[in-house]
C-alpha cells in the first residue's frame, strides 16, 4: 500500500511539473491533480495494454512510434474525464504525455521494490 501511495504521489508531482512546462495543459486545484494522476494510472494499467494489442499491426509497421500517439490520446482522454484537468488540444497532450512519462520514470527510479525511497551513491575508489 505504501508503494502505491508513493507512486501515486510521484505521478502527481510529474503531472504538476508538466502543467508548468507544457502550454495548453492546466490544473485548477490540488484535488483535480490527484484525481487526474489516479485516473491516468488506472487507464495506463488497464486500457493501454488493450489498445496496444488492438493496434499491434500499426505499431509493428511504425516500429513502435504509434505508441506515442496512443499515450497522447489516453492523456487527452483523462482531461475529458477529470474536471479541473484541461488540455487544449492533441499536441499539448502528445508532448505532455512524453514529458510526464519521462519525469515519472526518472522519479520512479528512486523507489526500491519494497516501496521505499532509495538514493544510491556511487563510491569512487
Amino acid at each position: 500500500m505504501r508503494g502505491f501511495l508513493l507512486r501515486w504521489f510521484i505521478n502527481s508531482l510529474s503531472l504538476f511539473a508538466v502543467t508548468y512546462i507544457v502550454k495548453g495543459i492546466t490544473i485548477t486545484d490540488i484535488p483535480a491533480l490527484f484525481a487526474a494522476s489516479l485516473v491516468l494510472g488506472i487507464i495506463n494499467a488497464f486500457l493501454r495494454p488493450l489498445i496496444i494489442l488492438l493496434t499491434l499491426p500499426i505499431n509493428i509497421f511504425t516500429l513502435g512510434v504509434f505508441t506515442f500517439f496512443i499515450n497522447g490520446l489516453l492523456f487527452y482522454m483523462v482531461s475529458k474525464i477529470v474536471k479541473g484537468f484541461v488540455i487544449t488540444g492533441f499536441w499539448p497532450a502528445f508532448f505532455g504525455s512524453l514529458l510526464f512519462s519521462t519525469i515519472s520514470f526518472l522519479l520512479s527510479l528512486l523507489i526500491n521494490k519494497k516501496g521505499r525511497m532509495e538514493i544510491r551513491f556511487i563510491n569512487e575508489r
